[in-house]
């Protein structure tokens, strides 16, 4: 992996001068709405409930509670504070762009069918975005992973404020506005019986086009290198070796009895070049600090630099 320090980062000063003079922007921040339906009482009851069952054993009951309503109430877990509190800080820093608020949903129609969609014009060569910004995008359906990874290889830049991404599959009834757990998490689903599966639904293709893989919730970490004073909540760590680091949170795993997928995991925030477009991950879990402003500080800078990348692109 390379380590390297961006070439344009830029004093506070000549952030807020390059808002409002230089470029329109088109951005749009992506409200975790499936995986706050997935944490409403719903998947994590079943989850607690059959924690006890081994390997190949089916389970044909409580099958109603892998199944959960889509709406506009969002729980704690899905981040969704971090995405109102960007969208106005970014209307401030770039007022001269175009700022919007899409959902899971958007991203998943968006790939349903050749037609133009919220983030492509027609056929899904041309993306309407120059920025998506996401959260904690923990459960996404299959539609939406590639939606993302298209306006990517697109040319377009792709934000993750969270770890703890693409980490299990759904899939969503748009007549009826339901999710449906699919497979990840340690569960897959059918629609008539449960089983064991994969933690990780798509762990290979995630660390090829995204660069990082999630750590772990139950493991102990200290972070030697903490301009934010952030706590370990849920991050992802560097599993491709072109990614481009910026800044290393130095992490250490304190308790040996909790087993990270690796002895001394990479926790960073890096760049990932991947096809036309790229990947700025910010490898921690971003809304726990959220209202740190020497943390707000450095995501407008990172903002900034990779939005007048992204729109010279295009010049």
């Amino acid at each position: 992996m390379l380590y390297f320090k961006p070439k344009m980062l830029l004093s506070s000063g000549f952030n807020r001068n390059i808002g409002r003079t230089v470029y329109r922007l088109n951005i749009a921040l992506i409200k975790p709405v499936f995986t706050s339906a997935a944490y409403r009482d719903s998947f994590y009851e079943f989850f607690l409930r059959y924690s006890y069952v081994p390997a190949g054993k089916n389970i044909t009951t409580d099958l109603s509670l892998l199944s959960s309503e889509v709406n506009d109430q969002i729980t704690p877990s899905s981040s969704a504070s971090e995405i109102f509190f960007l969208y106005d800080r970014l209307k401030t820093l770039l007022p001269r762009s175009n700022i919007d608020i899409l959902t899971d949903a958007d991203l998943d129609a968006s790939f349903s069918s050749s037609s133009s969609s919220s983030i492509f014009t027609i056929n899904r060569i041309i993306n309407k975005y120059d920025i998506l910004i996401i959260g904690h995008q923990e459960y996404v359906t299959q539609r939406e992973y590639n939606s993302l990874k298209q306006f990517v290889a697109n040319g377009g830049t792709l934000i993750v404020l969270d770890g703890n991404v693409f980490y299990a599959e759904v899939k969503y009834d748009r007549n009826t506005k339901t999710l449906t757990l699919v497979d990840g998490h340690g569960w897959a689903f059918n629609g008539k019986s449960a089983w064991r599966s994969v933690s990780e639904r798509w762990r290979k293709e995630t660390s090829q086009w995204l660069g990082s893989n999630y750590l772990c919730y139950a493991c102990h970490l200290e972070f030697l290198n903490n301009p934010f004073g952030y706590k370990h909540h849920e991050e992802q760590y560097i599993t491709n070796p072109k990614d481009m680091i910026i800044t290393n949170y130095d992490a250490t795993v304190m308790l040996k009895r909790y087993h990270p997928p690796v002895a001394k995991p990479v926790v960073a925030t890096y760049q990932l070049n991947y096809q036309k477009g790229k990947v700025i991950v910010l490898g921690i879990f971003s809304n726990d600090i959220i209202f740190n402003v020497k943390f707000d500080k450095f995501l407008d800078r990172l903002i900034l630099q990779y939005a007048l990348a992204s729109k010279a692109r295009h010049l």
